[in-house]
This record gives structure tokens, C-alpha cells and sequence, in this order.
């Protein structure tokens, strides 16, 4: 999606006036208000407020995406480029550039290296590592470039940043597991995500928060990459070894986990697993117990929403907390909360209505994951 590019004066002095940053942590001087305080919700009463001197658009805007081998990474690619599409929207971006660079820090760095120096307005991305980005930051800042980090965030308050809760996403699974376990012992199966990650990192401190605590209670932990395949893998891998688990939580896999089990003969167990359609579809036919919740792949549109709002001059907190979309397996119901007629890799509950946004499977599935 290309458009004019501004002239290089008119981006420079665009540049020099995001210099001058207000930084409202403690009651200096805001911009324009929060355009959607019931959206970009700030993370606990700590959190603190960024705004900068309006510009005029429409904008040039980037993703920055680093892993990009699963189907929440091509659906959350595919959501960005939808909600870029609506009209009401498009009208704020004469470019939008997307670029997915694998598991290497270095390689994402780069990335956004080349993008402040081509003048992008604003980069929204998912971190590689949440500890690297401090250099890029500072030359973000120099260059007058807004940076958005969502889902995998950073350990900085010096950008706006978004994600849901990643602690109570995954406490929310753990404590759903517990709920449905017929013995509050054993073994409980912990499939991790990317290592390296903020959000494996906090997710795994979540789920430990509520199984830690019950002394009788051993987790094992494996990894799966957030992938399908290989948590299928490496499940069926632990009970091939362990034998038998009264609980699995899986940070995402959830079909790969429950086919693993039939394949294995092994009990149906309480699962607290992803929100793809996959998954609350085999939870329903085969009655497994516990809790379907979804990091919803759409928080890619609200990260751009939050970029642009920023470039408009609102002010907004430094790290936002997204609405956690889950359902219980008692409440699982064709035609509501999982479709018989949509695709197993759709992760449901990606729209955040509180934004203005919710994207339909159709205007989703009608874009592809490529780089543009």
C-alpha cells in the first residue's frame, strides 16, 4: 500500500518538532486527550502518559515484524493490512511498509534501522528481545520517528506500548486447568512459546503464580515454539516419557496438544489452551475441560491505531492494556464462539469493539502475510 512520499523539508521539520516530546508522566503539559480512553486503557495506576507535537497526514507507517513462521504471525500480518484497507483508515496512510525478519534481534534492529532513515512516521512491531531495542529507541527519537510496540513488548516506559495482560492470560488457563483437575496432584504439562520472548517469559510466571503454590503438583515444562506441529511433537514426546499428566496449559498448540493425546491413547485432561477456532472445536467434540483465551492477532491494527492517534497529537498511556478475550469450555457453543465453517488457524475473538475495530474472518482471509 504506497502512496506519495512528504518532501524531505516538510518530514525534516516533522522530525525536529517530534524532538520536543512531552513525556506527562507526572502532570507536564499534555497534547490532544486520549481519543479513546476505553481502548487505550492504561496498564495499572503507575503507568505514565507520551504525547507529541501534532503532524499533518496522511502518514508513512511500518510493521517491524521479526518471527513470522505460524498462523497467529500471518493472521496478525493479515488483520494489519485489513484494517488498513477500510476506507476511514486509509485516508491516514499514504504508505504502509511491512517487513518480517525472523528470530535474529540483529536482522529486526536493522529492520527499523532502515526504516527511521527513510523517514517513516511511526513503526509498530513485535520484539524479538525485550532488552535490545534501547539504542534504537534513542535514534527513534532523534529522527522524530514514533515507535509502537505491542504483544511482544519491551522493558522500557519511554514509548507507547500495547498488549493484553499476559500474566492473567495465562493464569486465566492455569486457574481453569485447577478448576477441572479430578485430583489437585500430579503432573501438569507446560508447553512454552519463543524463547527469548517477553511474552513467553511472562506467561510461564503467570501459569507458575497458580501451580507453584499447590505442593502436590509437579509441571513439566516443554517447548513449542508457539507451532502447531511441534507442540504435537513435543506433547506427545512428555507422554511418551512422563507417562501420564492431569493437566496441560499451552501457550499456543492447542489442536497439535489434543491430537497428540488421542494419538497416545491418553485420558482427556483439563486444557487451558489458545483461542483458535481448531482448538474450541476439538474441546467441544471431544469435552475436554478448561478455558479457550485468546491474544488476539488484531492488536496489530490497535498498535497502528495507537501509532497514528500519537501522530495526530493524542496523548496516551505508555503501556496500554488490551481487553483479554476467553471463554470457558462450559461455554462453548456452535455458531458463537467457535464455526464449524471457518478455518481451524482463525484465532476468534480478535476484535476489540471498545476500538472501533472488528475485523470480519472475510476481510481478514482476503489478505495475504506477505512483506510490502
Amino acid at each position: 500500500m504506497t502512496g506519495k512520499r512528504p518532501k524531505p523539508l516538510l518530514w525534516l521539520a516533522a522530525a525536529a518538532l517530534a524532538l520536543g516530546m512531552a513525556v506527562n508522566a507526572g502532570g507536564a503539559l499534555a497534547q490532544k486527550p486520549n481519543p479513546l480512553p476505553d481502548c487505550f486503557k492504561p496498564w495499572d495506576e503507575n503507568t505514565g502518559t507520551i504525547s507529541y507535537p501534532e503532524r499533518e497526514g496522511p502518514f508513512r507507517v511500518a510493521l517491524a515484524n521479526g518471527f513470522a513462521g505460524n498462523d497467529w504471525r500471518i493472521e496478525m500480518i493479515q488483520s494489519l493490512k485489513a484494517w488498513a484497507r477500510r476506507a476511514e483508515n486509509a485516508a491516514d496512510i499514504a504508505e504502509l511498509k511491512i517487513v518480517s525478519t525472523g528470530t535474529d534481534v540483529a536482522a529486526q534492529i536493522s529492520a527499523i534501522d532502515n526504516m527511521i532513515a527513510a523517514g517513516f512516521d511511526a513503526i509498530i512491531f513485535i520484539a524479538v528481545n525485550p532488552t535490545a531495542f534501547t539504542g534504537v529507541i534513542k535514534r527513534a527519537k532523534r529522527a522524530g520517528t514514533i515507535l509502537v510496540p505491542f504483544d511482544n513488548i519491551l522493558d522500557t516506559d519511554e514509548v507507547v506500548q500495547l498488549n493484553e495482560p499476559q500474566l492473567e492470560l495465562e493464569g486465566t488457563k492455569a486457574r481453569a486447568v485447577v478448576k477441572h483437575m479430578v485430583r489437585k496432584s500430579g503432573k501438569v504439562l507446560e508447553v512454552r512459546g519463543l524463547p527469548g520472548n517477553s511474552v513467553d517469559r511472562d506467561r510461564s510466571i503467570g501459569m507458575h503464580l497458580v501451580f507453584d503454590p499447590i505442593e502436590d503438583v509437579e509441571v513439566v515444562t516443554v517447548i513449542g515454539n508457539w507451532d502447531t506441529g511441534t507442540v504435537q511433537k513435543v506433547v506427545a514426546d512428555a507422554i511418551a516419557t512422563h507417562g501420564h499428566f492431569d493437566g496441560m496449559v499451552l501457550q499456543h498448540g492447542t489442536v497439535g496438544a489434543i491430537n497428540a493425546i488421542l494419538n497416545a491413547g491418553h485420558d482427556i485432561v483439563p486444557i487451558g489452551g489458545d483461542g483458535e477456532n481448531g482448538a474450541r472445536k476439538l474441546m467441544a467434540k471431544h469435552n475436554v475441560p478448561g478455558a479457550s483465551v485468546t491474544q488476539a492477532p488484531a492488536m496489530s491494527a490497535i498498535a497502528m491505531q495507537a501509532a497514528i492517534a500519537l501522530l495526530k497529537g493524542h496523548e496516551l498511556p505508555t503501556m496500554i492494556a488490551l481487553p483479554l478475550p476467553y471463554v470457558l469450555s462450559e461455554d462453548l457453543e456452535e455458531g458463537v464462539n467457535y464455526f464449524p465453517d471457518l478455518p481451524d488457524v482463525i484465532n476468534l475473538g480478535s476484535g476489540f469493539p471498545a476500538c472501533g475495530t472488528a475485523l470480519t474472518a472475510a476481510e481478514v482471509l482476503a489478505e495475504t502475510a506477505e512483506d510490502e
